[in-house]
């Protein structure tokens, strides 16, 4: 039995494909169109999934959709309503998507795949439980969900249990955690929706001076419950996130959108905040747990994937487990319908946990050596063994290689599937990369990727962590040793950290092993196979233009490794026009 999930029209669109109650097959529709948060309905994810589990759209029985659109409107409307005639800019600008594509799923699935099925409509925010519950594989846990909006919750919780998810308490728009988060992404001159990691990444060259300043805009509760002060927003009517008070109170004007000079002013807010949300989320799961007596607990929504958030939570709370679910976001919602549609509305009992986050599309080594002979590359097939000892030895000559494998990571981390990697012990790596690779802000830090039975020798890490959605502090003895990893240790002391284990990716797995074998070290620098403005590669094409346009040293691709120093010089967009290449 097929149960199509989907999330889309407000961005990070996605779907996932459930057979039997397991996820087959998920992937956000930006890895297709190359749209960086593409919020378009996703034809071409759809088509991917169904090509790869050789069906047509005939073998769906059911398309869950993971909120509940028609109640959204009513949310918008009254706020309209409220707020006219402020709010009508706004209104008139907003509508015709509505009418155009939100609240049109049924005709959109009909015109593309001639789908005429039931089609049942979640709630958002219980779509955000069950994408964590159902995945964690626990039989009983506590459940929290924080975001920006969902029709009318801005976050939940509650107990799983079983099959059955209760939420029993939230909070309500328009007081939200997301959203003010987003009203200082964009104050710190960074863009709403996909500047957030930014924000997250520049704390730490702060101090926290402003949080007072801050609890003028949010009035936090001891349970963690909160309320924003919305004299000083605007976002539930206007066309900006907030009002001129808001600056006010903070002290200081708006940052210009990519000024790219940063006054430490800014980094002290950035901080600021970073401590208020972690405030909030402590004290939410430190009630929670009270409340429900689980000390395990779940975790999705935007908020959720604000790792320092996470690793707080982890340290000083009473949680002694914490899963989060890679695809946290809006994106995550797709698994999450697909989920709640077949345990909560099918009754279906559970039968999986989530114990691999590479369920995007794969390509075989013919068809990657097909893509290398068009672009006329040159490359050298290798053994498994021949593989991981070259790759080794190119890491631990402070080259770096791009690592392309396999499946593709669901969520918005790089895995050790579309990955970039370096030695974590070169003191420039993270310049290197950031700037002739990444090509973005110098201030943000890299991920290491450890192997898993390793990981508390480097990091101060209570639990596995391997969707790198939990920020630890580095071992002082690492800090301070004859050994220490200043391109993954961030100004603060702290890394981002990636557990690996055998069972999860064989291969990265054996390649980080055979590092250690060679240097005597567990980690590497993991970063996701991008430039700036650009989502993680997904084809070979994909991964060969990235590393043609950077100055990678080396790419390996399924089977094939490929020196930068070998190719020939190439005209991208020619061949892309004459192969017909995306």
């Amino acid at each position: 039995m097929y149960i199509l999930g989907l999330s889309c029209f407000y961005h990070d669109s996605a779907i996932c494909l459930l057979k039997d109650g397991i996820p087959v097959a998920a992937v956000d529709e930006q890895s297709f169109t190359r749209k960086k948060h593409d919020s378009s309905f996703p034809v071409q994810a759809i088509r991917w999934a169904l090509k790869r589990e050789g069906i047509d759209f005939s073998a769906i029985e059911a398309v869950a959709f993971y909120e509940k659109p028609l109640v959204k409107f009513e949310r918008i409307l009254k706020s309209h309503v409220a707020n006219f005639p402020k709010s009508f800019t706004q209104f008139v600008k907003g509508m015709p998507s509505w009418f155009n594509t939100k609240l049109r799923l049924d005709k959109l699935l009909v015109k593309e795949f001639g789908y005429k099925g039931p089609i049942c409509y979640g709630d958002h925010h219980r779509s955000h439980a069950a994408s964590c519950f159902y995945a964690s594989g626990w039989e009983k846990s506590s459940i929290l969900t924080v975001d920006g909006v969902g029709e009318w919750s801005t976050a939940t919780w509650g107990l799983g249990e079983g099959s059955k998810i209760h939420l029993h308490k939230e909070i309500r728009f328009p007081h939200s955690l997301g959203l003010l988060y987003s009203a200082f992404t964009y104050y710190l001159g960074f863009k709403v929706n996909s500047g957030e990691y930014k924000v997250m990444g520049l704390a730490p060259y702060g101090e926290p001076k402003y949080v007072d300043r801050i609890k003028q805009l949010i009035d936090i509760r001891e349970d963690g419950s909160f309320r924003l002060n919305m004299k000083h927003f605007c976002f539930d009517y206007g066309m900006r996130m907030y009002l001129p008070s808001f600056e006010e109170v903070m002290g200081q004007p708006t940052r210009p959108m990519n000024s790219g000079e940063l006054p430490l002013f800014y980094k002290d807010v950035a901080r600021s905040l970073q401590e208020v949300v972690n405030e909030v989320m402590c004290k939410l799961a430190t009630t929670i747990v009270q409340e429900t007596g689980e000390t395990k607990l779940c975790m999705a929504g935007g908020v959720a994937l604000n790792c320092v958030a996470n690793g707080q939570i982890i340290r000083n709370t009473p949680v002694t487990e914490l899963f989060v679910q890679p695809a946290a976001g809006d994106n995550g919602g797709a698994m999450g319908a697909a989920l709640w549609l077949w345990h909560e509305v099918l009754n279906k009992e559970r039968s999986w946990r989530m114990n691999t986050p590479y369920l995007g599309p794969e390509y075989s080594d013919e068809f990657i050596e097909s893509t290398l002979k068009k672009y006329n590359a040159v490359y050298t097939k290798l053994s498994r063994e021949e593989l991981l000892n070259q790759t080794t030895d190119l890491l631990k000559d402070s080259l770096v290689v791009g690592w392309y494998q396999g499946r593709q990571e669901w969520g918005p981390r790089a895995l050790g599937h579309r990955s970039i990697l370096g030695d974590p012990r070169h003191p420039e790596m993270r310049e290197i990369i950031n700037m002739k690779i990444k090509m973005r802000e110098g201030f943000r830090p890299f991920a290491p990727s450890v192997i898993e039975e390793d990981s508390q020798k480097y990091f101060d890490l209570k639990q596995k962590s391997p969707y790198m959605l939990l920020v630890a502090p580095v071992q002082d003895e690492v800090q301070n040793g004859e050994t220490p990893l200043p391109s993954i240790t961030h100004v603060d002391g702290s890394a981002r950290v990636q557990t690996v284990n055998s069972d999860q990716e064989p291969l990265y797995y054996e390649l980080l092993q055979t590092f250690k074998k060679k240097t005597g070290c567990s980690v590497l620098i993991n970063t996701s196979m991008n430039v700036r403005g650009e989502p993680i590669v997904n084809t070979p094409e994909d991964a060969y233009r990235c590393f043609m346009r950077t100055e990678m040293d080396g790419v390996v691709l399924g089977s094939f490794l490929l020196h930068k120093k070998d190719q020939p010089a190439i005209d991208l967009k020619s061949a892309q026009e004459e192969f017909g290449l995306d």
